[in-house]
């Protein structure tokens, strides 16, 4: 017998692309597969575009709770014994689960990840196929926790579950609302999840031109980064402990943050400030080189200020210069 694919759809306002991300899953070369639907409280014909799939997809409809409350009912629904999330507005390519599914049980592996193909919006509306993304976790980092936690991203499409390491995590993590597919797919790491290659495209990511959450949002974005920072430290301290590595990285990405603050919120700035200090009283930036050097100076703080005294400045100059063309005589 063949194990069973829950494939769990969280959709708000997904009317115009739902259709075409459900026939993606109906083309699939691996037949024994479940669709579970959650309608998060859309305001548009989400709704109707379920209905009219009737008994071949399984749905669900409440208020408006964010997609990681979605996420986790349909979760509770699934029979599976792999789980395939897939946000409303991707696609599968029609050999992902089968590919996928002889991964992980070839290989005894919790997560499956493979390439996957950027679509990116037109000014016409159009999404046309964009940059594929091919690499492995190992490029950025031998350790899966801190690849996932520092620069490595797949979209839920491009990636694959056994339900045994979604049942360690638990939930995804409802206090992350921008950065939540990152998360989960952290978690699994943070869990011991073994992860498998499978190479080749077999996801769509469509790019919108009104932009990611992410761009969206930036402040909530970088808050998110953060608050799964401090989250991430306090589990290593209770796994293993903050070893070197770990604290480099958690350095880095607390310094990141701590630039992005120091322009727009100077009191949050302070509190990351004392959690790098508590880390290594010592701490000089690890990039760029000038903001380094700046540090070693006039102490990391000044540095900061005098850094974003350029930026601001360039960008003074940068839009004084396209107000006034410049003319030759």
């Amino acid at each position: 017998m063949t194990p069973l694919v829950s494939v769990i759809i969280p959709c708000y306002n997904a009317e115009r692309f739902l259709t075409e991300t459900i026939e993606s899953v109906f083309s699939q070369t691996f037949a024994d597969y479940e669709i579970i639907l959650v309608d998060d409280g859309s305001t548009d014909g989400t709704a109707e575009v379920i209905k009219s799939f009737g008994y071949r997809v399984r749905a669900e409809f409440g208020s408006n709770r964010g997609a990681s409350v979605a996420r986790n009912l349909g979760t509770a629904l699934a029979r599976g014994k792999f789980i395939q999330y897939l946000d409303a507005d991707d696609l599968l390519r029609p050999d992902a689960l089968e590919k996928r599914v002889h991964a992980l049980i070839s290989n005894d592996a919790d997560v499956a990840y493979s390439d996957w193909q950027r679509l990116e919006e037109n000014e016409a509306g159009e999404f046309l196929l964009g940059n594929i993304i091919a690499r492995r976790i190992e490029d950025v980092h031998v350790d899966p926790q801190i690849a996932l936690f520092t620069d490595f991203w797949s979209p839920p499409a491009a990636l694959l579950y056994h339900r045994r390491i979604v049942e360690a995590i638990g939930a995804w993590n409802e206090s992350l609302p921008i950065i939540q597919d990152a998360r989960f797919l952290l978690d699994a790491a943070l869990m011991g999840g073994k992860f498998v290659y499978v190479p080749g495209v077999q996801a769509d990511y469509r790019v919108h031109k009104a932009n990611s959450l992410s761009r969206r949002h930036p402040i909530k974005f970088v808050l998110d980064c953060f608050n799964n920072a401090c989250q991430v430290e306090e589990f290593w301290k209770a796994n293993g402990g903050i070893t070197p590595e770990r604290q480099v990285t958690l350095e880095k990405v607390y310094g990141g943050v701590a630039r992005f603050f120091f322009e727009y919120d100077r009191s949050k700035f302070y509190e990351i400030l004392a959690r790098i200090h508590n880390l290594n009283p010592n701490y000089l930036p690890s990039g760029p080189r000038i903001l380094r050097q700046l540090s070693k100076w006039f102490g990391y703080e000044q540095a900061e200020a005098i850094a974003l005294n350029y930026r601001r400045m360039k960008h003074f100059v940068h839009s004084l210069t396209k107000k006034i063309p410049l003319t030759s005589t």
